[in-house]
């Protein structure tokens, strides 16, 4: 029975549960397709060209609504933005956008932690 036990436990710490997480940083779409969130810790990967985004990506709002830096040609740049993320523990990508929203310009440039868009 111990056997039963020990192999059940090993399966339920291997599969990670997704956790969910609140991310403020620079929203950037530098080029089609490719889309990250970098904030104080990390980038966090959306969207790259020829995959798949993330599920939640296409329910994000106009992210553009609170400033948008263009920096490419078809209106890509970068803004800023808090998402909520649901990431894998183990790997730390992202699986799920649940929800997202625009942010002053003012917000992101004012803090100290983010690294430069």
């Amino acid at each position: 029975m111990w056997v039963f036990g020990t192999a059940f436990a090993l399966t339920v710490a291997t599969h990670a549960v997704a956790a969910r997480e609140k991310r403020c940083g620079w929203l950037e779409n530098p080029t089609p397709a490719n889309w990250w969130l970098v904030d104080k810790d990390d980038s966090w990967t959306l969207s790259t060209q020829g995959s798949p985004p993330v599920p939640g990506f296409d329910e994000m709002p106009d992210m553009s609504t609170h400033g948008w830096v263009v920096t490419n040609a078809g209106m890509h740049g970068y803004g800023c933005a808090c998402l909520d993320l649901e990431i894998n523990p183990r790997t730390r990508e992202v699986t799920r956008i649940v929800v997202a929203r625009p942010l002053p310009l003012k917000r992101c440039k004012a803090d100290r932690t983010l690294p430069a868009p």
